[in-house]
């Protein structure tokens, strides 16, 4: 019997049953005191107290974030955007379309100077050219654009508007290598002028030069041009042309007794007024030379008063007279490709004319339209007083 009870207790010490009861006893008693403590711990906190504590700032501003979302999903309060939304920006002065950005940013015009792609941005501008020169050009007359291009000194950016479509020929020149070429076929200085010279692309030039292929150097120097036009306040000018080749007007004929002229004597009839052209305000359109100011009126095609055009004289050049342009012209009808190309010009100044002539009226009739409407307004008011 005694072997028998001892074989039962140490069966009943080696199962454990009686320790693990005691264990998790106590366990569910030690939690159901700290739940109890916590409770009285925390109400005995006034409700701001969290507010008063020292939070790391990050863990303080989700927690803000979280209960202000937490506090509007259970009220239905609306959220006031204002307050979080980005500030909008509306600058009226700003270039049209960039109303939206910071005046700091905007950058409204530019430039024509070569960059590196490789080092400092601000190291790639060893020079910045002052002037402008374009020459609409044909591979058939690059060496007397050559020659012209060498009475430019590097003041000067050389544009080239190719209207035969072959600018990659030109460095054979080393010039050429700097220069800016854009390739469009069978298209006018002017269509190129238009498109590619904007005011705000060349704004960095205080003079432009947009000249034709076929003229004569030997007797000009751009620099001593430049100087003569600052001397004499043009902002619109043209070399002298060489009396003996090609004259159509006195006012372009080089004068030898003087650096510049700005009026001449016409033939009799020809001149309504002796400071409207052909006598003044006047100049051809084979070697124009604008100022920085004058090119952005004349781009939107309004043009200076004619004490600021004139002609240099002492700075000459000879107009040879080369009709390359119309060869890019196309034969039809049994005409020479040139003949098409001179119908087309006198068109399109016919052309120009009659706009010239509708914008005016317009703009007299409307302006006269608003002065007798505000006349009307203003005896209106005068009535309003009165009574």
């Amino acid at each position: 019997m005694s072997k028998s009870k001892g074989t039962t207790m140490g069966l009943t010490n080696r199962s454990g049953f009686p320790r693990r009861t005691n264990d998790t006893t106590r366990l569910i008693i030690t939690a159901l005191l700290g739940v109890i403590f916590g409770f009285f711990i925390g109400v005995s906190f006034p409700s701001d107290s969290l507010s008063k504590i020292n939070f790391p700032s990050g863990f303080r501003s989700r927690y803000d974030s979280a209960s202000i979302d937490a506090r509007r999903s259970n009220t239905g309060e609306p959220e006031n955007r204002e307050s979080y939304n980005i500030p909008k920006i509306y600058v009226p002065t700003n270039p049209r379309g960039a109303e939206s950005l910071p005046p700091g940013i905007v950058e409204a015009e530019t430039d024509l100077y070569l960059r590196r792609l490789w080092g400092e941005p601000s190291e790639d501008l060893k020079k910045k050219p002052k002037y402008l020169v374009s020459f609409t050009v044909g591979w058939n007359q690059r060496h007397n654009i050559d020659a012209a291009v060498r009475k430019f000194s590097d003041e000067f950016t050389i544009v080239l508007f190719h209207y035969d479509g072959r600018a990659t020929e030109w460095d054979v020149f080393e010039w050429s290598k700097t220069a800016i070429h854009i390739s469009v076929k069978r298209q006018t200085k002017w269509w190129y002028a238009k498109r590619f010279l904007h005011p705000d692309v060349i704004a960095s030039y205080e003079y432009i030069f947009i000249w034709d292929e076929d003229l004569g150097v030997e007797h000009f120097n751009a620099d001593k041009y430049i100087h003569l036009v600052k001397k004499h306040g043009l902002e619109i000018s043209q070399p002298g042309l060489e009396p003996n080749n090609g004259l159509t007007w006195q006012m372009t004929k080089r004068r030898g007794d003087r650096e510049v002229h700005k009026d001449t004597e016409e033939k009799p009839g020809w001149c309504s007024d002796p400071h409207l052209p052909p006598c003044a305000a006047f100049v051809e359109i084979m070697a124009p030379v604008f100022s920085r100011k004058a090119w952005r009126c004349v781009w939107h095609m309004i043009q200076p008063a004619h004490e600021k055009i004139g002609v240099v004289d002492s700075q000459w050049i000879v107009h040879q007279v080369i009709p390359s342009l119309g060869s890019q012209g196309k034969s039809e009808n049994g005409k020479a490709p040139w003949e098409g190309v001179r119908a087309r010009c006198k068109s399109e100044w016919s052309m120009f004319q009659e706009r010239l002539l509708r914008a005016d009226k317009a703009y007299f009739l409307s302006s006269t339209s608003r002065s007798a409407t505000a006349d009307k307004q203003y005896v209106a008011r005068l009535k309003g007083v009165k009574n």
